[in-house]
C-alpha cells in the first residue's frame, strides 16, 4: 500500500517515512500543496497523510480538490487544540485526524484501522448494476457492453467477445448514476436529486439536473441503443 505524506516540516517527514517503510508501506513525499496535488495524480496513493499548514495551498484546499474526484482515505495532521481545523477537515471529507506532535504508534494504529475499514467496506460492497451496465464504485466509472461493436461484428460474421468498455465519470456524474442505479424503478424529482447529490439547503438550479442527465445519456448511448435513464413526465427521472 502506498502512502503519500504531505508535510513541509523535514523533521517530521524524516521521522515518519522510515517508520512507515519499516512497517511495509511504500511512501512518497510532497512538501507543498501544489506538489501534493501533482503527486496525488501521478502516484495514485492508497492513503494520504496531509498536513493542514502548507505553502502555496493549505491542506484543507488540497483536501477539497482531492475530494472532487476521489474517495482515497485521508488523515489530517492538525495543530493540537485547533478544533476548527478538525471540524472543517471532517466536513470536507477527511477520514480521520491526528494532532501534532504525535507518537508513531498512534499514527500507525490510525492508518491500520483506516485500511481495515476500507477493506471491510469493499468486501461487503456488492456490484451495482443494471442490464449490461456495471457501476465501478472504487474507480468512479461504469463498464458497459458495447452493443454497437457487437452488432457490427455479428454483421461482419466475426465472433464477438464480451465487448465491455469502461467509461470514466466526474464525481457528480458518478453520484447521480449511483443514486439512480441503487434505486432502480424509483422516480426522483429534480429537487430530490439535488438534495441527494449536492445536499439539502444548497441552491442548485433544477436545470442543472437536466444537464447531467444529458451528460450521462450521451456517455451511455455511445455504446448501446438501450434506454437506461427514463424521463417521467411531470415527475422527474428513474433508472429502469
Amino acid at each position: 500500500m502506498k502512502i503519500l505524506i504531505v508535510e513541509d516540516d523535514k523533521g517530521i517527514s524524516d521521522f515518519v517515512i522510515p517508520e512507515l517503510e519499516h512497517e511495509g508501506y511504500t511512501t512518497c513525499l510532497a512538501v507543498t500543496g501544489r506538489e501534493a496535488l501533482e503527486k496525488f495524480e501521478s502516484e495514485k496513493p492508497d492513503l494520504i497523510l496531509l498536513d493542514i499548514m502548507l505553502p502555496e495551498l493549505n491542506g484543507l484546499e488540497v483536501l477539497r480538490r482531492i475530494r472532487a474526484e476521489s474517495t482515497v482515505p485521508v488523515i489530517l495532521e492538525t495543530a493540537r487544540g485547533e478544533t476548527i481545523d478538525k471540524i472543517n477537515g471532517l466536513n470536507l471529507g477527511a477520514d480521520d485526524y491526528i494532532p501534532k506532535p504525535f507518537e508513531i504508534e498512534e499514527l500507525l494504529a490510525r492508518i491500520n484501522a483506516l485500511f481495515r475499514r476500507v477493506n471491510y467496506a469493499k468486501e461487503k460492497e456488492s456490484p451495482v448494476s443494471i442490464k449490461n451496465l456495471i457501476l465501478n464504485i472504487d474507480r468512479m466509472s461504469f463498464s458497459i457492453k458495447n452493443d454497437k461493436v457487437a452488432e457490427k461484428e455479428s454483421l461482419d460474421g466475426e465472433g464477438a467477445d464480451s465487448n465491455m468498455v469502461e467509461v470514466q465519470l466526474s464525481k457528480t456524474e458518478f453520484l447521480f448514476l449511483k443514486l439512480l442505479i441503487e434505486n432502480q424503478g424509483k422516480v426522483f424529482s429534480r429537487q430530490q436529486i439535488i438534495d441527494e447529490i449536492w445536499g439539502v439547503g444548497h441552491y442548485i438550479d433544477e436545470n442543472t439536473v437536466d444537464v447531467y442527465v444529458g451528460y450521462l445519456r450521451s456517455k451511455i448511448s455511445e455504446y448501446t441503443k438501450d434506454e437506461y435513464i427514463r424521463t417521467v413526465r411531470g415527475a422527474g427521472y428513474m433508472m429502469g
